[in-house]
């Protein structure tokens, strides 16, 4: 059996509206309610019902950014997590993607993990490159858009979703696994289970520590991103229904959107 660590990032809650600050500089996310990455949090129910199944021994939760990130470890903990590991940084904003799939490889070697599965992308900024970046680092196989993870003795056997329909590929353990929504539905977590959270073991290291345990430098990123303004979207123009096609003709000839036919 193998042990599974599953790295988690602490978004805004997706219900929650995020208006931009009146400067364009970010977003206000003052007081907004922080979860679990959704697609972070289908990776852990994944990860938890292979443990249940009998095909895990072990499921370690990670995270990395500033001490409120506990929060999320706690519910994932919460879930039935065994352990958590909190990389603590300084500034509020999160390393960038080849910093932290250095780091959460320096974890994975250090945990034995014999399958890191973790969710495609996280919500908030959509790039969905922590993932490659990590089976690259670790030099391990990969398999992306994950519907379906079955494991076996030495290996893993996925079903990847793509644009024309799915493909299913055995990976030799141990691998990198990225959750699509179809992958799990995460439970619901109970009070009790809560309460029984806050006795589990939460290591908190930070990241010169885990540095250290890479035995190299981490990557030097200078600012990989450089945010020029955050915008309100537009609100979409007012919808009409047309009885047929030469109503949609008019239309576009009053509107003027479609030429007038010369007489």
């Amino acid at each position: 059996m193998v042990r599974i660590l599953v790295p988690l990032r602490q978004t805004v809650d997706a219900n929650v509206v995020v208006r931009a600050l009146p400067d364009g500089s970010g977003v206000d996310a003052q007081g907004a309610a922080l979860v679990i990455n959704p697609f972070d949090e289908i990776a852990l129910e994944a990860a938890l019902q292979q443990k249940e199944q009998g095909r895990a021994v072990e499921v370690v939760v990670a995270s990395i950014g500033p001490a409120e990130v506990e929060r999320a470890l706690r519910t994932a903990l919460a879930m039935g997590a065994d352990r958590a590991l909190l990389v603590r940084t300084q500034a509020q904003a999160l390393p960038a993607a080849p910093v932290a799939a250095a780091l959460l490889a320096a974890l994975a070697r250090r945990e034995d993990a014999g399958l890191v599965l973790m969710g495609k992308q996280a919500i908030d900024d959509d790039l969905g490159m922590t993932a490659q970046m990590l089976a690259a680092r670790l030099g391990w196989p990969q398999a992306m858009f994950a519907a379906s993870l079955q494991l076996e003795d030495d290996s893993a056997v996925v079903v990847c979703e793509h644009d024309v329909g799915t493909r299913t590929l055995r990976l030799p353990l141990p691998c990198v696994v990225a959750a699509d929504l179809r992958l799990a539905e995460p439970r619901f977590v109970s009070l009790a289970n809560v309460m029984k959270a806050r006795r589990k073991p939460l290591e908190v290291l930070d990241v010169a520590q885990v540095a250290e345990l890479a035995g190299e430098a981490l990557p030097a990123v200078a600012e990989p991103l450089r945010l020029l303004r955050v915008a309100e979207v537009r609100q979409r123009r007012q919808q009409q229904m047309l009885p047929d096609a030469d109503a949609l003709v008019r239309q576009l000839h009053q509107q003027g959107l479609w030429p007038q036919e010369e007489s």
